[in-house]
């Protein structure tokens, strides 16, 4: 069997079982089998599988039709243009908090932010590609699991950014020392009831997913710490679920009166992205 031939097979079979981007699965799936690139893939497109490879790349199809995401069984995920490593006790970075390091970086330049927390960091995406991203700044990056923050620290190290990334165990902002500029959240939103309801429920960890009843208690508990962890100036940004953003502002309004909020849309027009500026003479504590 021929490249083309095993990834329309997958593709077939990955499909039936109503798995999203079936080709696009399979890609990677077969990529990590041959250990090559996506050009190369398809510049080989007629190459034939030896026996071994065929059975390696059927046993991947079989885990992925069991549930297990391909970002897991290949150890890797694109996020932001780079590669990082992940494994079961961090999330599965998705597309949609990138909009979370572009609103951070924009923002950190207008304003010439030099402190940077990354709360929740999990697999370390966020604060890599901040630090890689803002040259000058001093980012922090908090997780309450110690696994995770070993992730994180690997991702740190692949990327060459270890020397600006100081990791901390605790949870929330509560393990950090001192007030920072500027900071930036990608918390558990999901609705306890809705668990189930995730695709990769039962693989990524639960603690990384579930947002209590509500799927607000972590962003209700980060704007409260935040009080003081916030320098004169600073802003929040927080990533939320669908129909939390207008809960999430008024969270930050009632701490921050005089803050600005801004509402910022993912490419599928949810409302991802709640952002507070405070004034520049002004640190507002209620």
């Amino acid at each position: 069997m021929n490249l083309r031939q095993a990834l329309k097979e997958a593709e077939e079979t990955l499909s039936a079982a109503n798995i999203d981007d079936a080709l696009l699965e399979s890609e990677v799936l077969l990529r990590h089998v041959l250990k090559i690139d996506r050009i190369r893939l398809y510049t080989d497109i007629n190459s034939e599988l030896t026996p071994q490879q065929y059975e390696k790349f059927s046993g991947l199809i079989q885990r992925r039709l069991n549930g297990e995401p391909s970002a897991y069984i290949t150890g890797n995920r694109e996020f932001y243009g780079l590669d990082f490593y992940v494994n079961q006790h961090v999330l599965i970075p998705r597309p949609e908090t990138e909009l979370l390091v572009e609103k951070a970086v924009d923002l950190a330049k207008k304003r010439s932010y030099k402190t940077i927390v990354d709360v929740g960091t999990g697999s370390g995406a966020v604060a890599v590609c901040l630090a890689l991203n803002l040259p000058d700044a001093v980012i922090y990056a908090t997780d309450i699991s110690t696994q995770a923050l070993e992730v994180a620290s690997g991702n740190s190290r692949k990327h060459s950014v270890e020397n600006r990334i100081t990791f901390l165990e605790g949870n929330l902002l509560e393990p950090l020392t001192e007030p920072v500029d500027m900071i930036v959240a990608n918390l558990p939103y999901v609705r306890n009831a809705d668990i189930q309801q995730v695709s990769t429920a039962g693989h990524e960890p639960e603690v990384a997913l579930n947002g209590g009843k509500n799927g607000l208690d972590f962003i209700i508990a980060i704007v409260g710490q935040s009080v003081s962890k916030l320098l004169r100036g600073g802003s929040i940004l927080l990533e939320v679920g669908q129909g939390q953003s207008q809960t999430a502002s008024r969270q930050l309004k009632g701490i921050y009166p005089y803050g600005e909020v801004d509402i910022f849309r993912d490419l599928a027009g949810i409302e991802r992205i709640v952002g507070l500026s405070l004034p520049r003479k002004t640190r507002v504590i209620s």
